[in-house]
C-alpha cells in the first residue's frame, strides 16, 4: 500500500508540472508542440539519472526510486500526448514536422536517457 501511495504522490506532481510546461510552452509554435517535446526530454534525462543512482550502491531506497521513477517520471512524461501530436501532423499533411518531432524526440530522449546515466556515475 505504501508503494503505491508514493507512486501515486510522484505522478501528481509530475503531472501538475507536465501541465504547466506544457500549457507555457506549446503555444509557442503553431507548427511545434515545444511543450510536450520538453517534458519527454527532460523525463528522459531525468529517469536515466534517477535510475542510475538508484543502482549506485543502493544511493536511493526502493520507495524514493519509485517515487522519482514510476511516480514523478511517469506523470511527468507522456507518450500519448506526443501520440496524439503526431496524428494532428499526419492529419493536416505536415510531414515535415511530424517527422522532426518523431526523429528528435526518440533520438533525444535515448541521448539524454545516456547523458542522466552517466552524470549518475560521475557523482
Amino acid at each position: 500500500m505504501k508503494q503505491m501511495l508514493v507512486v501515486f504522490l510522484g505522478g501528481g506532481i509530475g503531472s501538475i508540472l507536465r501541465f504547466l510546461i506544457s500549457k507555457t510552452f506549446n503555444g509557442y509554435s503553431n507548427n511545434f508542440f515545444l511543450g510536450t517535446f520538453l517534458v519527454n526530454i527532460i523525463g528522459c534525462l531525468l529517469i536515466g539519472f534517477i535510475l542510475g543512482m538508484s543502482s549506485k550502491n543502493n544511493y536511493l531506497t526502493q520507495n524514493q526510486t519509485l517515487l522519482l521513477s514510476t511516480g514523478f517520471c511517469g506523470g511527468f512524461t507522456t507518450f500519448s500526448t506526443f501520440a496524439f501530436e503526431e496524428y494532428s501532423f499526419l492529419k493536416t499533411g505536415d510531414l515535415f514536422h511530424f517527422s522532426l518531432y518523431t526523429i528528435l524526440s526518440i533520438a533525444l530522449g535515448i541521448i539524454a536517457v545516456v547523458i542522466g546515466l552517466w552524470f549518475s556515475k560521475m557523482l
